[in-house]
């Protein structure tokens, strides 16, 4: 039920950030969007592909394809930690954001490791909820366009504040 009110509100072409092992990029494609993840997790990324989804085994913090084509990016199950995915959306693109349910901002230094010791670049990640993100969306020129609850779980829509403003989605 969640997932549906994330999928119905997105606009092709979708990058999934995080995708994981590719639930929301393989439900776009059955929509008839172009959906692709990204993900630093190989098994993750394989798996999406197996099952038909499209995914990069990449850092969203590398160059992406397509970066200010994007017309929606997801940012879901927990991945706003990885934030700084405005550049990559197109002028009149969003941010689809999953936050946490509670008032919390939680800001820190995170460093991926593989199965195999190997540690990543460290980078910023954050633990979000509504009124910190709009505040931080503030400071971005970003406007939320939409918000909604569906059970336990709570999402934003954030676009341009050119684009955001008397918009909803």
């Amino acid at each position: 039920m969640a997932d549906e009110s994330v999928l119905n509100r997105c606009v092709g072409p979708v990058l999934d950030v995080g995708c994981g092992p590719g639930r929301l990029c393989r439900a776009l494609l059955g929509r008839g969007a172009f959906p692709l993840g990204v993900d630093v997790a190989p098994r993750t990324v394989a798996h999406t592909v197996a099952l038909g989804g499209m995914a990069l085994r990449q850092s969203v913090f590398d160059r992406l394809p397509a970066e200010g084509g994007w017309k929606t990016v997801l940012l879901i199950d927990g991945n706003i930690g990885i934030g700084g995915c405005i550049q990559v959306t197109a002028p009149a693109g969003f941010l689809l954001v999953e936050v946490d349910l509670n008032d919390v901002e939680e800001r820190c230094i995170a460093q991926f490791e593989d199965g195999h010791g190997h540690e990543g670049p460290p980078f910023p990640w954050a633990r979000l909820g509504a009124p910190a993100l709009h505040r931080i969306a503030e400071d971005l020129a970003l406007g939320a366009t939409d918000q909604w609850r569906c059970g336990q779980r709570r999402f934003l829509a954030l676009g341009h504040k050119d684009t955001a403003s008397g918009r909803r989605r």
